[in-house]
């Protein structure tokens, strides 16, 4: 099927090509005014100003849509995602508003705890039946493309349901999906004092069946005071990568303890959160091929300090944005909030904020050639807005929904 979508009010993110974009590059976001765009087959097969439209495209197709003083974006791709859960943690949410910090939550069982006892209850039909119906509601919101992690299992049958939700997930998705095994998100109680025994499970009991039935793309693990060491994050990710998994990682949300540096030994493909980084940290990423992910609305609803994200884009780091769509700490996957929230707590740029959930953000699930921009090939996975005055007002207006339609592989959903 043939689609011309013409008189846009701007096309954003026009690239010939895809590069990962760092420092002053992160604020460069091409766009052209009143222009058009085809789509055959649901892939993007040429574009430009209105004016070119005859030269370009001679013979109209019978499917044209006008798409008058709207704007036309790719579709975002959330990088970091947990939306396979059993149930939500409303209570704890009350614990926090009564003063309890998410640490002093953990220890007493709430947090990741709390969802692997309801995941390791819950059936592998009610866990793909609840993330289908999150994902449907995060592709109307403008997801186009998404990764999920495991990690509330922490049992060998509890973390191999989970991806096996993920994998059929995956198989029915009209968006592309990427999935995490996150086995070391935390020690289950029964290892609480034998973390080398949960390590070797990971490693012996775990790891060889992901691999086996090709459960995961890339392997995470939560670096953390009171989780996982980065010495012990380096075995395990080690192990990984001996079954081809790549490390996507949690460091430096709460404590600085060396995360970066092994991250960046491990030659992983994004640390993510990152809300407390040294100067040292900063400096180690900016130097690396490493992404930096950062999760504002994590900290936004766990009133945490936000991601230092002028300081890592002005010493040229590479950084994306994703929503940590969780049920204990950012229960959204509202990727407009995350770059509202970009903008208005950290300081960036809407170009900055809508290129790092684009195209660096497609990056980070080596999906760059597939997604993330206006590219001749690419996905037709975009977004419509409503009529809008500018590329600022999306995040300015953070509290409306200005989402007119959302396009997947060239129909609306």
């Amino acid at each position: 099927m043939t689609t011309l979508i013409t008189n846009i009010g701007q096309l954003v993110n026009t690239r010939e090509e895809s590069t990962l974009l760092r420092g002053v590059a992160l604020a460069g976001l091409p766009t052209i005014e009143n222009a058009f765009l085809l789509v055959e087959d649901g892939i993007i097969a040429d574009y430009g100003a209105m004016y070119e439209l005859e030269l370009k495209v001679p013979q109209l197709p019978k499917n044209i849509i006008d798409a008058h003083e709207q704007f036309v974006l790719p579709t975002w791709c959330d990088s970091h995602t947990h939306i396979v859960f059993a149930k939500t943690r409303e209570e704890e949410f009350i614990d926090k508003i009564k003063g309890m910090s998410y640490a002093e939550i953990a220890a007493k069982g709430g947090g990741i705890l709390n969802s692997s006892s309801k995941l390791n209850e819950a059936s592998e039909d009610e866990l793909f039946n609840s993330a289908w119906k999150r994902m449907e509601e995060v592709i109307k919101l403008g997801t186009g493309a998404i990764e999920i992690k495991s990690g509330y299992g922490l049992t060998v049958e509890g973390e191999l349901k989970m991806l096996r939700v993920i994998k059929k997930l995956k198989e029915k998705a009209s968006i592309p999906v990427k999935a995490t095994f996150l086995g070391a998100h935390t020690y289950p109680l029964a290892f609480k004092e034998n973390h080398t025994g949960y390590i070797n499970q990971i490693i012996n009991d775990m790891l060889p069946v992901i691999a086996n039935e090709g459960l995961a793309d890339y392997i995470d693990c939560f670096c953390e005071t009171g989780f996982f060491s980065p010495e012990e994050m380096e075995i395990i990710c080690r192990a990984g990568q001996g079954f081809g998994l790549k490390p996507k990682l949690h460091v430096n949300q709460l404590n600085s303890i060396g995360g970066i540096e092994s991250a960046i030994k491990l030659n992983a493909l994004s640390v993510d959160h990152l809300e407390t980084m040294t100067d040292n940290d900063v400096k180690f990423l900016s130097g690396s091929t490493v992404i930096g992910t950062l999760l504002p609305t994590a900290a936004f609803f766990l009133r945490m300090n936000y991601q230092p994200a002028r300081q890592l884009i002005d010493a040229g780091c590479a950084i994306a944005l994703a929503s940590d769509y969780n049920p204990g700490s950012s229960p959204s996957g509202n990727m407009n909030f995350v770059v509202a929230v970009s903008c208005i707590q950290m300081k960036m740029l809407p170009e900055e904020a809508i290129n790092a959930a684009t195209i660096n953000a497609a990056f980070a699930m080596e999906l760059e050639k597939e997604l993330g921009s206006i590219t001749i090939g690419k996905k037709a996975n975009l977004i419509f807005t409503k009529p809008v005055p500018s590329l600022a007002y999306l995040p300015y207006s953070f509290g409306a929904n200005l989402i007119d339609k959302v396009m997947i592989n060239g129909e609306f959903v």
